[in-house]
């Protein structure tokens, strides 16, 4: 847990005391403010000392609750994470439970409706370094992708579970491939094959990597509308993942 974040528990049934939901509300808006800044200026305007003015705050006030800019970014991070998980959480939930291949372009789909509506909030959660590698940092931002991830895996496992499709066996991995496959999934508990698992990889680097391409907009030299490329993955993916494509899936227009 960040530093910055300290809540004080109550002695009467749990119930937060009335300094700690001060408390609490204050962190909200120094993040809050925070977040205004990222949109508007980018990670570089998101400093402490005019936070605080913004605020009303001294910048000695405003340190008891953010020890350090890098703190405060964490949490920025730990909120964004959980606002596009919760988001493709519902997502996968929206469909019926058994249609696994509707579920997986929902969560698609909100990935990317995310991503485009907030392009500097995405950077900051998927392409900024934070802090020095402290373990309590790398060990909350891991918890945040995990849970991120979770939402992908679990959909992922499902459809082999209901219909195993086509994967390599593991002699035909690259042994360096395979010998890092097989450290990830004893260390997560993930009931895969590895031929899947590094199945599992290539659809969320070609996700991943489209959604990056498009949110960054290194794909302007070739198109002026990607849906049509995000049709085409997902009918791709799908088709090698036994997952039929159906016309109603196709991405909708951006907005």
């Amino acid at each position: 847990m960040s530093r910055g974040i300290v809540v004080v528990a109550s002695s009467r049934a749990g119930k937060p005391s009335r300094r700690a939901a001060q408390r609490e509300s204050t962190l909200l808006e120094i993040r809050r403010e925070g977040r205004r800044r990222l949109v508007s200026e980018g990670e570089a305007g998101v400093t402490l000392r005019p936070i605080a003015r913004a605020l009303g705050l001294t910048a000695p006030a405003l340190y008891r609750y953010y020890a350090s800019r890098d703190d405060l970014l964490l949490d920025l991070i730990a909120d964004l994470y959980a606002e596009l998980t919760e988001g493709m959480e519902r997502a996968s939930a929206g469909p019926p439970p058994q249609d696994l291949a509707a579920r997986t372009v929902a969560v698609t789909w909100e990935f990317r409706r995310w991503a485009r509506a907030n392009p500097r909030e995405f950077q900051l959660v998927f392409a900024t370094p934070v802090g020095t590698g402290e373990d309590s940092r790398t060990e909350r931002l891991d918890a945040c992708g995990q849970r991120f991830g979770r939402v992908y895996q679990t959909l992922f496992a499902e459809i082999w579970q209901r219909a195993p499709f086509p994967i390599p066996a593991d002699d035909d991995l690259d042994p360096r491939l395979r010998a890092q496959l097989a450290t990830w999934a004893a260390d997560n508990d993930i009931p895969l094959p590895l031929g899947a698992l590094a199945m599992f990889l290539g659809c969320w680097v070609r996700i991943y990597g489209l959604i990056s391409l498009e949110v960054f907009g290194h794909l302007g030299f070739a198109l002026e509308d990607v849906t049509p490329m995000y049709d085409a993955m997902m009918a791709e993916l799908g088709a090698r993942l036994g997952l039929p494509w159906r016309a109603e899936f196709g991405c909708p227009e951006p907005g």
